[in-house]
């Protein structure tokens, strides 16, 4: 009796232990499951937020690329009218120092009583270096006097240095390097209390991408170049990408410079083109570990890079030229009086420095007869072919016939084309230049041309290891690319990626990561993330989190280009339903926006509803939960094209507000949308101009805020949330997948 209970007491033990186990190979199997969704869902979003990130910088060199051909191609009828674009884009000459004396007088702005900012003297010592670490902390802001004062002595100690500074660890127990910090100081200030303050014992590499996004650009600079001044032996700065003036216009650190110096801004941020163009473009330690921002290119050369006239380039993004001033001149002169048959002449303008802005029609002129450039002269300026331009420029200009080689060509006379000669060594040292500071690294072999970007190359394995071994290199460190962990290992581990600012496309999105090498060159990795709020959330709270931000952006994009979707989505639709397939809905977004992103995978997020599997697309538009601004006598197209190149439009406002006031006039107005339409090559109507300038002008006094126009044309995202759990989740049918 006894042994049968033993027995039955057995079995039910045996029957628990199965339950228990089948029940635990459940859950580790919904878990892994689980883990997988949410890794899908994070890398669909990181796809998103780097798409998008990389395509506005592809719009910004294709904007300079415009420029650079409007600088190089058009007849001015007098020497003003080359203000709109000159006074910008030919600023990548080399200073005298009698030309900066100017921006270097800080002696005449007097300190007022009322200032409770940080003090600092010269020679700089670490105590000085040290408070304005605290000042900025505590959001105080350091004086002008004092900000001119430390950028004129930054600049005297750049000019000292070598393109290419050689850094031995025998002297200190670890070198520091840090990556991109893109105005953000809570990372720095996050790696001085981990790692120490710069000193003899803690010497640091920053590699570049120290401006722009964030709100406290100016900061950081002049924390490090504090630091710079104090240690020069420790402390070591490379030159980014984001280290240029046209750059800046587009991405925010010329929009904070004015607005936190208002009265000397101007002054402050010429002085920072110059001290940009004279950092250092790479760094070596030990001889054995090379760190340049972007990477290399498989024409990569130490040598050459190490004797260029880096100074030269106070924007990377374009070209340098040897200028025959003579000629110009003569050039100015002769063609300011000219008003041949073949010339278009100007509209008249206000005779005010901020109004002197050339007519869009006058900036490209054709007439018969004249001598044609060749196409590989032009092809060295813009992407387009010979043809598309001309093609382009001769609608500009009102021509109704289609361009026939040989019929029309550019009125240029000879002393244009002595005006500007393209030196072919600067051209290559030129783009020794733009490879260290655009490049990224891929995982296939070879070198092709970096098109995600717009500049560098992307080098594979194969060129890291010939490049490395030209030159006795072991380890190439480099940023330029946010990484989720904050670094990434690739070329069998030859090249290591370093980004230093944490939470960059959103709160919780990335961690950011610094780097310590001892002498034994082993890289020992820090990484970190300054907000507290997002160790408190779940991994799906978190991924919700960012993924609601990446879908925000995305549904802009997919609104910006409404009309060109609805056109391609019309061709798909051949029975004029009104409906098409899912998959056809995936092809047509890919074919318009060019992302290369997933869509089908995305699609439960972006279409609600597809019954049957067939989309109707003219509601979709309503369910992308995009609210526009209400803007009465504005047309569609016109504002699907504001909202398509907002950065765009900026950017020339910025280089239009020659004054720096945040106002533009009606007629300065009108000249940004004409640059923007040649430079997208459509029409857009002077009327409709007109109704756009009127909606927006809110006090009625002929002028327009940037800053308000640019708000005022903001789409806003009406998707409802709900709060759960401490975080706003994405109320969605269902999860991703």
């Amino acid at each position: 009796m006894g042994c049968g209970i033993s027995l039955n007491n057995d079995y039910s033990l045996i029957k628990k232990t199965e339950r228990a186990m089948k029940a635990a190979v459940l859950i580790q199997r919904w878990y892994r499951q689980y883990v997988a969704r949410m890794e899908v869902r994070r890398r669909c979003t990181w796809t998103i937020f780097q798409s998008i990130e990389y395509a506005g910088e592809q719009d910004q060199i294709k904007l300079q690329n415009f420029f650079t051909y409007l600088m190089d191609h058009f007849t001015p009828t007098n020497s003003n009218q080359r203000d709109l674009i000159a006074h910008i884009f030919t600023e990548d000459e080399i200073y005298k120092e009698t030309e900066l004396e100017k921006y270097f007088d800080h002696e005449s702005i007097e300190l007022p009583e009322s200032y409770t900012g940080p003090h600092i003297d010269f020679p700089l010592t670490a105590a000085h270096a040290a408070s304005l670490v605290e000042a900025f902390r505590h959001k105080q802001q350091l004086h002008a006097r004092y900000v001119l004062q430390l950028l004129h002595e930054t600049l005297k100690h750049l000019k000292l240095l070598p393109n290419i500074n050689r850094v031995c660890t025998c002297f200190c127990e670890e070198i520091t390097i840090c990556g991109d910090l893109h105005g953000q100081l809570d990372d720095l200030l996050l790696i001085f209390y981990k790692n120490g303050l710069p000193s003899v014992e803690k010497p640091y590499i920053f590699n570049g991408d120290y401006v722009d996004r964030g709100k406290n650009s100016i900061e950081i600079l002049l924390i490090l170049f504090a630091f710079l001044l104090v240690y020069p032996n420790e402390v070591h700065m490379n030159r980014g990408n984001h280290e240029d003036y046209i750059v800046n216009l587009r991405y925010g650190f010329t929009k904070e410079v004015m607005q936190k110096y208002k009265m000397h801004g101007r002054k402050i941020h010429k002085l920072l083109q110059i001290v940009f163009s004279w950092m250092p473009l790479a760094t070596v330690i030990d001889q054995k570990v090379l760190i340049t921002h972007g990477g290399i290119s498989d024409t990569t050369d130490l040598d050459i890079i190490a004797k260029v006239d880096r100074h030269k380039y106070v924007s990377v993004l374009r070209p340098p030229k040897k200028k025959k001033r003579h000629n110009m001149a003569e050039a100015l002169s002769i063609r300011g009086g000219r008003t041949s048959e073949g010339d278009i002449q100007t509209t008249n303008m206000d005779s005010r420095p901020s109004l002197r802005r050339l007519s869009l029609t006058s900036t490209l002129c054709y007439s018969p007869g004249t001598r044609k450039r060749s196409p590989h002269d032009i092809s060295r300026k813009v992407r387009r072919s010979v043809e598309e331009e001309l093609e382009k420029c001769r609608r500009q200009v009102g021509f109704s016939e289609p361009y026939e080689d040989g019929k029309f060509s550019l009125s240029f006379s000879e002393s244009d084309s002595e005006s500007f000669e393209v030196c072919e060594s600067d051209n290559a040292e030129w783009k020794q230049i733009v490879d260290i500071l655009w490049s990224d690294p891929m995982h296939q072999e070879g070198c092709v041309p970096n098109a995600v970007r717009g500049g560098g190359c992307y080098y594979g394995p194969d060129v890291t290891e010939k490049v490395l071994s030209r030159h006795n290199i072991q380890l190439l460190i480099r940023s330029h690319e946010c990484k989720q962990d904050g670094y990434e290992f690739c070329h069998n581990r030859k090249v290591l990626t370093i980004f230093s600012a944490s939470n960059y496309y959103e709160l919780g999105s990335n961690r950011g990561a610094y780097v310590k090498l001892g002498p034994d060159l082993i890289p020992h990795l820090v990484q970190y993330q300054v907000s507290r709020t997002t160790r408190k959330l779940t991994m799906k709270q978190r991924v919700s989190r960012v993924e609601r931000s990446a879908l925000r952006a995305l549904r802009e994009q997919l609104f910006s280009h409404k009309s060109d979707l609805i056109s391609a989505f019309e061709k798909y639709d051949k029975n004029k339903t009104g409906r098409i397939s899912l998959n056809d809905w995936a092809t047509v977004v890919e074919s318009v926006l060019h992302l290369g992103l997933p869509w089908r995978v995305l699609r439960s997020q972006l279409v609600q509803s597809a019954p049957e599997g067939l989309l109707e697309y003219h509601a979709w538009f309503d369910d992308l939960a995009i609210e526009q601004p209400t803007t009465e006598h504005v047309h569609q197209s016109l504002l699907e094209t504001l909202y398509r190149n907002r950065s765009n439009l900026e950017t020339i406002f910025r280089i239009i507000d020659s004054d720096n006031s945040g106002l533009v006039s009606f007629e300065e107005f009108c000249q940004t949308w004409k640059l923007l339409s040649s430079h997208l090559n459509m029409e857009i109507s002077n009327e409709a101009i007109s109704d756009l300038a009127r909606s927006i002008d809110f006090n009625k006094d002929g002028s327009i805020d940037i800053n308000e126009f640019l708000e005022a044309f903001r789409l806003v995202d009406k998707i409802h949330y709900t709060e759960r759990e401490g975080s706003l989740l994405l109320t969605t049918p269902g999860d991703l997948l």
